[in-house]
């Protein structure tokens, strides 16, 4: 009777074992996935903030030469 109870015990520490490697590998699967998802986004944001500042400096740049070009015009002599 103990040899059995023994044996129940070391079954179920065994298989509660298998189960917790298999659940750590779900979670090392997870996580890898979450650190690729991340990836996408941080690029995904990293081309869009280029992509707008390139638009504001680009936009600037002009408003300056048409203010520019305004003061040249007044200050010419004739």
């Amino acid at each position: 009777m103990k040899r059995l109870i023994g044996f129940l015990i070391s079954g179920a520490l065994v298989l509660g074992s298998a189960g917790l490697i298999f659940a750590q590998e779900s979670v090392k699967q997870a996580t890898k996935e979450v650190g690729k998802d991340t990836e996408k986004v941080a690029k995904a944001t990293g081309r869009t903030v280029k992509k707008t500042t390139k638009k504001v400096v680009h936009k600037g740049a002009n408003a300056t030469r048409k203010g520019s070009s305004k003061v040249e015009k007044k200050t010419e002599t004739k």
